[in-house]
């Protein structure tokens, strides 16, 4: 069964200084698979700071790993050259967290969707072109006539975000990264534009990793989850078990900071000390902040499996067998 992508024990760690160099990991030994026949929309989830963006940065090639391989149906991406090299950049497409900054305020919406149009040679004709569009932009729910020919600042951050998934759409991706695509939309627009990625991944066959903070839309739209702290796998596996059960007290942090509908009932009430308290280059990067943290944890736990579909790394889980990061992707449902 062909690979779509693979993370083999990828990390990215970043320099600054001469004299007295300091590094700062930004991922730690990530290792994923996603399967080409087998389309799925996966989770990346973490507060600012657990490296989600550096993860997306990567998969789209526009920073290299430190050590590890990163592999595009069976090519290294840092070694893509010629017309490899422009299939990726056509089948990888991406959606970002600003729907504003992608369109240039002097061109009509029309120009962001030209482009990838003549840059890939999608069309031979003016009306060929136009038609991809109309098929684009109807595929996200908007119509050609209330959009085309109008300025970004004349359209709503819902249909400007729409706008740039059809602008993916039109390329005909194999794998598209979302990168926090609704935390700058309204409310009542998130829906639309989580239920239009759950189309494109059901419709059209497009494998999507979903980048966010925030777990309710994650609960909603994935199928498997991984949670990010400073750059390392907290807890893996279905989105379902590790939102209603988890088993990681990051994972825990981050559930128990999830509004609740009910007013008597308080969110935040977890003792986990919001800040941090002072971390170290080894062991768990959550201990400083853990309350159930131990001398053991001065060494970084490997991931513990609990269920079928779900582990976490933490020593309080040590009876449980153990998983090679290598073998993370076989816990998580497609």
């Amino acid at each position: 069964m062909a690979n779509l992508l693979e993370l083999r024990n990828v990390s990215k760690t970043y320099t600054q200084g001469i004299i007295n160099p300091k590094s700062t990991v930004a991922l730690q030994d990530i290792s994923l698979t996603l399967k080409e026949d087998k389309p799925t929309i996966m989770t990346v989830a973490g507060e600012s700071g657990s490296g989600k963006t550096t993860l997306a940065m990567l998969l789209l090639g526009f920073i290299t790993p430190t050590t590890g391989q990163i592999i595009y149906r069976g090519k290294d991406i840092t070694q893509l050259t010629g017309e490899d090299k422009l299939a990726f950049r056509r089948e990888v497409q991406a959606v970002f967290q600003d729907p504003f900054a992608v369109f240039n305020p002097f061109y009509t919406v029309d120009h962001l969707l030209t482009v990838p149009i003549k840059k890939f040679k999608l069309a031979k004709t003016k009306a060929q072109a136009r038609d991809k569009m109309d098929e684009a932009l109807t595929a996200v729910g908007l119509r050609s006539e209330d959009v085309l020919g109008r300025f970004p600042h004349q359209l709503s951050g819902g249909q400007r975000q729409r706008i740039n998934v059809a602008r993916a759409l039109l390329l005909k991706p194999r794998l598209l990264v979302a990168d926090e695509p609704v935390s700058m939309v309204d409310a009542s627009l998130r829906a639309s534009i989580l239920e239009t990625l759950r189309n494109l991944q059901r419709d059209h066959g497009v494998s999507i990793i979903y980048i966010t903070h925030d777990l309710t839309t994650a609960y909603h739209i994935a199928k498997s989850i991984i949670v990010l702290y400073r750059g390392g796998v907290m807890e893996a596996g279905n989105v379902d078990e590790v939102i209603k059960s988890p088993q990681h007290p990051y994972t825990r942090l981050l559930v128990d900071s999830i509004p609740w509908p009910n007013l008597n009932q308080r969110w935040g009430t977890d003792t986990i000390k919001a800040r941090e308290t002072g971390g170290s280059a080894t062991g768990c990067p959550f201990r400083s902040r853990c309350p159930v943290a131990m001398d053991k944890c001065a060494v970084q736990p490997p991931l513990f499996q609990m269920h079928k579909t779900q582990a976490a790394a933490c020593y309080l889980h040590e009876a449980n067998p153990k998983i090679a990061a290598e073998r993370l992707s076989e816990l998580l449902p497609v």
